[in-house]
């Protein structure tokens, strides 16, 4: 992996990585060259017993752009400026524009409930400079890329000491919230380990102390053994419609044997877990023959210092879809409660998935 950090105008940092050596005298461009002012806050729920964050500058924000509108691809119009530069390299990672958090955060204002600066951070990761790409487009090797560029990134952003937890993600497509035509994911990084892998954690934790293995490891192995709900299974990774699935078609990719973060991965598992990703994502796109929409999150163990035997680093597959024709949304159970109920079983909808013929060929450029 090659890379090079550049400073933007508004001095934002851009690193870029490449399967190749990165030429030097690349400039970063910016939309803006003022630098971005933003200084968010935590306020505690004493209800929920978690922190929420406060950006009101986000409001400015870009919001679904016009279909020719693409702020990521080089232009000369002065109206679309680009966030990318010109130069040969594969992903490119830069600071967001409207962070929620950020690590100089300070100041925080007194409330009637407890509050602290927001310092974290919010990148944002172009998988691309193809616009028309996808990540089930993306050849092997740019993909293994990626896992490196995410096992990177952690390293980074943890070098902060108030971060807590690092948690990549992409939302692909409208029906998810996606506000730019471009392939992409973004990174956020907290100053404490969010609720829904900090139960992950109290989970994986207990059961590692009564029976010395992982959580997920053994139900990997129940999977294996089930043999109903696999969609891809290599030596190293693999990717199902996990039993206990609370949407339609989500599917959980994992390595079989646990690691704990993307930089404790070896290359043979990335290679393995690259090829899960695109199986599972060329899978999505046949299932209606058309770009499918999901929410993909990444889940590692908190970068707090601490060992973590405990953990298995995975992702998990959220598609918005009921039927083929009807959107599911979270209903009152599942917003008010946090109890999903899901109308289709997960053998059915692995079913589905798994008569979706993809084929993968090995390291053809897009």
């Amino acid at each position: 992996m090659y890379s090079q950090t550049l400073l933007k105008p508004d001095a934002r940092k851009l690193t870029l990585y490449s399967r190749r050596p990165i030429a030097a005298g690349i400039v970063a461009p910016s939309p803006s060259n003022e630098p971005v002012r933003a200084n968010p806050h935590l306020r505690w729920h004493p209800l929920r017993g978690e922190w929420v964050a406060y950006a009101s500058h986000r409001q400015g924000r870009t919001f679904m752009p016009p279909p020719e509108y693409n702020p990521l691809a080089p232009t000369k119009d002065p109206q679309f400026p680009t966030e990318l530069p010109q130069g040969d390299y594969d992903i490119a990672v830069f600071d967001n524009r409207f962070p929620s958090l950020i690590p100089t955060a300070t100041d925080a204002p007194k409330e009637i409930v407890d509050t602290l600066p927001a310092n974290g951070a919010c990148e944002v990761v172009v998988f691309t400079q193809n616009p028309q790409a996808s990540l089930s487009s993306l050849p092997l090797d740019h993909l293994e890329l990626l896992f490196q560029v995410w096992g990177d990134r952690t390293r980074a952003i943890s070098e902060h000491p108030q971060i807590q937890y690092v948690l990549p993600f992409e939302n692909k497509g409208v029906e998810v919230g996606v506000t730019l035509h471009h392939p992409h994911g973004q990174i956020y990084a907290y100053p404490f380990v969010p609720p829904v892998p900090a139960r992950m954690g109290e989970c994986q934790r207990e059961y590692y102390q009564q029976h010395q293995r992982g959580l997920l490891q053994d139900l990997i192995q129940n999977e294996i053994a089930d043999n109903k709900r696999i969609l891809y299974q290599d030596e190293w990774a693999i990717a199902f419609v996990p039993v206990c699935a609370r949407y339609p078609y989500e599917v959980w990719i994992a390595p079989i044997q646990p690691v704990a973060t993307f930089l404790d991965l070896t290359a043979e598992q990335r290679s393995g877990l690259a090829r899960a990703l695109k199986t599972v994502t060329l899978k999505y796109d046949g299932l209606w023959n058309r770009p499918f929409p999901y929410l993909m999150a990444w889940f590692q163990a908190p970068v707090n210092g601490e060992p973590h035997p405990e953990w298995h680093l995975h992702a998990q597959f959220y598609p918005p879809y009921r039927t083929s024709d009807r959107l599911k949304y979270l209903a009152g159970t599942e917003l008010a409660a946090g109890m999903f109920a899901n109308d289709a079983l997960p053998e059915e909808k692995a079913k589905d998935l798994q008569a979706v013929t993809v084929k993968i060929e090995e390291n053809v450029q897009v």
